[in-house]
């Protein structure tokens, strides 16, 4: 499949019904999602691993890396409404994603298993500092690998909060265009400049 073909694919996904600010709910746009999964698949990272999407909301990563040939894809949500969305967009492009209703704080490896790549678009903290943290601690516990989307700038943060356990191998910039969504958005869009980083465990 080709990447365009990707991105035209998931944008027919729906978004949150019912965002939530307070869990930073903003639909990952299909670009952007499309451009991660791409990187990862050329890098052997998705087709016929075992791939998990933490912090997965209405599924575009999960059901992203279904349609580039993963082996499984488990998507994992502390929103059960975000959840029912992705069950049904998983349906309409004909994908198997298992996804499952768990606060990642509470034990995730317990819950999800190990895997052999995580995706996600956590949350930037912009409503709570730090609240990326717990995703990229599951990640690292279930997978040697991780691709995640973060604030452009991001990078060294992330450097010095996985050190010795992980190391950045791979960083790619991108725009995440956000559609006014919540009272405290005053323009219509906002285009937010954002950096996609593969993490490496250290073994």
């Amino acid at each position: 499949m080709k990447l365009k073909n990707l991105e035209m694919m998931l944008q027919r996904l729906s978004g949150f019904t019912n965002p939530r600010a307070s869990l930073e709910q903003y639909q990952t746009p299909a670009p952007l999602a499309a451009r991660l999964l791409f990187h990862a698949l050329m890098k052997g990272d998705i087709e016929g691993k075992r791939v998990c999407d933490l912090g997965c909301g209405t599924g575009i990563l999960a059901i992203g890396a279904a349609l580039l040939g993963a082996e499984s894809v488990a998507g994992a949500d502390i929103d059960e409404a975000a959840l029912a969305v992705a069950a049904k967009n998983a349906a309409l492009l004909d994908t198997d994603v298992e996804f499952l209703a768990l606060d990642l704080r509470d034990g995730c490896r317990d819950r999800i298993g190990t895997c052999d790549t995580v995706i996600m678009n956590p949350p930037f903290g912009a409503q709570k500092a730090h609240a990326d943290r717990p995703f990229i601690d599951c990640a690292l516990a279930l997978a040697p690998v991780t691709y995640s989307i973060f604030n452009a700038g991001s990078a060294q943060f992330v450097k010095a909060y996985t050190q010795g356990r992980a190391e950045i191998t791979e960083k790619v910039g991108g725009a995440f265009p956000i559609k006014r969504t919540f009272a405290f958005h005053t323009r219509d869009v906002q285009e937010i400049e954002v950096e996609i980083l593969r993490l490496q465990k250290i073994q």
